[in-house]
Order: C-alpha cells, then structure tokens, then sequence
C-alpha cells in the first residue's frame, strides 16, 4: 500500500482523469490504482498525498479525523496583527463558521519555489507572506478565510498535511516520493 508524496504544480488539476484545457496527475504520477487523498484546487499548489488504500485515504482525508494542513499564503496587502487574530478564531464564512487554527505572520520562505506563471505584481501594493494552519479543509476555505479579514490571496501553497511535510520531505513542484504511511500513526 503505498503512500505517495506530490508536490503539485499550479494550475495542475487534482484527478486523474482527463481534463480538456489543463494538465492533471496522470501527467505526473504512473501509478497505477492510487487516487489522491483529499484534493487541491487548480490555483493552489504544494503537498497532496495519494494512496491505493480506501481506508488510508479515509484517514487522511476525512474530517473527523483532523489531520492538520498548513498553508502558506502570500497575501495582498499587510497582514495586521488584528487580521492575523480573526484567522486564527472561529471565522463566519456565510455558509460555514470555520474552526480555530494557526496564523503567523512570516518571512518569505528562501526555499520556496518561483510560480511559474509568476504572481502578479502591484509597485503600490504590499503583500504578506502568512502560514495557516487548520484541522479543516473545506473548498477553497484558505483563500475566503483571507479574503474575510481583507488580504486577499495572490499564492497558496499547501506545505504539510499530518506529520508529512515539504519542509521534512522535500521535492519540487511536480515530482513524488513513497512515504512510510505509519508516520501517520506518530
């Protein structure tokens, strides 16, 4: 049963099956039988975990079972002190009130790999690099968190899930690596 490790690329689609105008993980991951464990959207990049094991997929995935995510967000505008607290707390989103989490302000990461297409960038606008950390994960929930506090999100980068980090488990934007899925279970 493996447990793969995949860093993926901006505008890469989290399926496997074709889609007509963007690449997706059959580009990237000649696997076969694995599937990925919860999901990124096209504009997000970073950290997905896939499996060929429903009940490891379950695991990762499934809310009740609060894997932690974190996030890095490159936001526009300054990240104040005040906004940083409201993302940390339960935060009305209209449809949903998120749960507590994580949010420090941070330096951009050196590590951090240029987006390819880059940002784009305002000379009379500032932006903040914030990390996120949640136990939920909710469609695109990162970026309507930093829009409701007024910063909004210009680049998300999903860097660990549970104990499996980019920072701990390092490769680039479209490559994988098998990871021991006991770590889960530390």
């Amino acid at each position: 049963m493996p447990l793969i490790l995949f860093n993926k690329p901006f505008q890469v689609m989290s399926q496997f099956s074709a889609h007509p105008e963007r690449e997706t993980l059959s580009d990237y991951l000649d696997i076969p039988d694995i599937y990925p464990a919860g999901r990124l959207d096209a504009d997000s990049e970073g950290l997905l975990l896939l499996t060929d094991d429903g009940k490891l997929q379950h695991e990762i995935s499934h809310p009740r079972r609060k894997q932690t995510k974190t996030y890095l967000a490159q936001v526009e505008g300054e990240a104040s002190p005040q906004a940083l607290e409201r993302l940390r707390n339960p935060l009305d989103l209209g449809d949903f009130v998120t749960q507590r989490g994580e949010a420090r302000l941070i330096q951009e990461p050196g590590w951090l790999w240029p987006r390819n297409p880059p940002i784009r960038e305002r000379k009379n606008q500032p932006t903040s690099w914030i990390a996120l950390t949640i136990s939920e994960g909710k469609n695109r929930q990162v970026r309507r968190m930093t829009a409701a506090v007024g910063l909004p999100t210009l680049r998300l980068i999903r860097i660990a899930i549970g104990p499996f980090s980019l920072a701990t488990h390092p490769v680039l934007p479209g490559e994988w690596r098998e990871v021991d899925p006991l770590e889960l279970e530390k």
